[in-house]
C-alpha cells in the first residue's frame, strides 16, 4: 500500500498519531503477546481504523521496527547527554539509576522480553532487533572510549567491545529479574550498579 508523503503542516499530526498507534501497540503486545495482538486489536486500543494504521505502518513487523527505535533513541539522547557533560564519568554513574529502574520496571519488561523471545524464532524480528542493538553499541562504545582515553587507560577496539556486551548483559539480565524477583529492593541495586559501572569503567 502506498502512503502519502506528509505536508510539513501535518507532520506533528503524523507523530502524535504514529506514537498513538505505538502505545496502543505496546499494550497490546504485554497483554496478547506478539502473535496475538493483531492488528485488529491495534486498531481497537488506539481507536483507529485497521485502514488509518496501515496509512502509517506497512505490517506489524514495521510497528515493532517503531517500538525498537523509539527506545533507541531513547538510549541515544541519553549518550548525547552523558558525552556533553562537563563530567562524563559522573554523569555515566548518575544515569546509571534510570537504566536500572527502567529495566526493573516489569511492564515495560515484559515489552522488551516478549519481543527479544519473538526475534529468537522471526528471522525479520531478528533482524529489527539486531539493527537496534548496533546503533546502541556504538553509542556505548563511543562513550566508554572517550572516559578510558581522558583516564589514561586502555581503549583498544576489544577493550572497549567486550565492556560495552558486559554492560548491557547486566541492564539486559535485569529484565527477567523485574520478572521472577518484582520485590528485590531497587535502590540497593541502584547503588551496586554504579559501584560495577565506576570500576568497570576505570579497571
Amino acid at each position: 500500500m502506498t502512503k502519502e508523503t506528509p505536508s510539513p503542516a501535518d507532520c506533528p499530526r503524523t507523530e502524535a498519531r504514529r506514537a498513538q498507534i505505538l502505545d496502543a501497540a505496546e499494550n497490546c503486545v504485554r497483554e496478547y503477546g506478539f502473535h496475538r495482538a493483531s492488528i485488529s486489536k491495534i486498531s481497537k486500543a488506539s481507536g483507529m481504523g485497521a485502514g488509518h494504521i496501515y496509512h502509517y505502518f506497512a505490517n506489524k513487523e514495521a510497528i515493532i521496527a517503531a517500538i525498537v527505535a523509539r527506545e533507541v533513541e531513547r538510549l541515544l539522547t541519553l549518550t548525547a547527554e552523558v558525552q556533553a557533560a562537563e563530567n562524563m564519568l559522573e554523569e555515566l554513574v548518575l544515569r546509571t539509576e534510570s537504566g536500572v529502574l527502567g529495566n526493573l520496571d516489569s511492564h515495560a519488561a515484559g515489552l522488551k522480553l516478549e519481543i527479544v523471545a519473538e526475534a529468537s524464532r522471526n528471522p525479520a524480528i531478528a533482524e529489527i532487533v539486531r539493527a537496534a542493538d548496533s546503533r546502541r553499541s556504538a553509542g556505548l562504545e563511543e562513550t566508554l572510549k572517550a572516559l578510558r582515553q581522558a583516564h589514561g587507560l586502555a581503549n583498544d577496539a576489544a577493550t572497549i567491545a567486550t565492556l560495552a556486551e558486559v554492560i548491557a548483559a547486566m541492564f539486559e539480565g535485569l529484565m527477567v529479574r523485574a520478572i521472577r524477583n518484582p520485590a528485590a529492593d531497587r535502590q540497593l541495586i541502584v547503588r551496586k550498579f554504579q559501584q560495577l559501572i565506576r570500576a568497570m569503567v576505570l579497571g
